[in-house]
């Protein structure tokens, strides 16, 4: 029994963490006197500033499933730098089991475009402008896994400057020149 529910956005008063409920499943485990029901639940949780987290719970009930995964997520949350608080620094690809997904960052004005738990984990990070795409499983569970897995990639142009012992005006200004230099090379010929 998969179930998507977006319109699930509880805040906390306190930690003004949102929460998305993105699967629940009914297992049944078969035991000598029939079978036993329980509920499994995937729930990402985050501030819109740039932090995010995943988790499951597995119980008898479905409110106390979202219980266990919700305080999981508030526990596992990452850190990912945001450029100018709204898309991402560089396109990202991430990879678990079958599923892969492929981020790049996006002027403003185009929203997130993604599907599924990838859009989830995206609005919980607070990414405005992203465009996404899934190829492989449709699993959320490897979806969400495999974002999470593109986004510990990512890095701002201080950490990459900081590396490599150069200024970040140094780093930026030559993105900018390298968007112009097939330009450059034509006035020049």
């Amino acid at each position: 029994m998969a179930r998507e529910n977006n319109n699930r956005r509880d805040r906390d008063e306190d930690n003004e963490f949102i929460d998305r409920l993105v699967h629940i499943n009914r297992v049944a485990k078969t035991v000598k006197g029939g079978r036993n029901m329980s509920f499994a639940a995937l729930v990402i949780v985050g501030d819109e500033k740039g932090r995010v987290g995943f988790g499951k719970g597995k119980a008898r009930e479905v409110p106390e499933a979202i219980r266990k995964a919700t305080d999981e997520a508030k526990k596992s949350m990452i850190r990912v730098p945001l450029r100018e608080g709204r898309t991402l620094h560089h396109d990202l690809k991430g990879r678990h089991g079958a599923g892969k997904i492929m981020m790049r960052a996006a002027p403003p004005g185009t929203g997130v475009i993604a599907g599924g738990p990838m859009r989830a984990v995206l609005e919980c990070l607070g990414v405005q402008d992203v465009v996404a795409k899934s190829v492989g499983t449709s699993n959320p569970y490897n979806m969400v896994r495999a974002t999470f897995d593109a986004l510990k990639r990512a890095e701002s142009p201080r950490t990459i400057a900081a590396k490599r012992g150069k200024k970040v005006g140094d780093l930026v200004a030559r993105r900018q020149d390298g968007a112009s230099a097939p330009e450059a090379l034509d006035a020049a010929s």
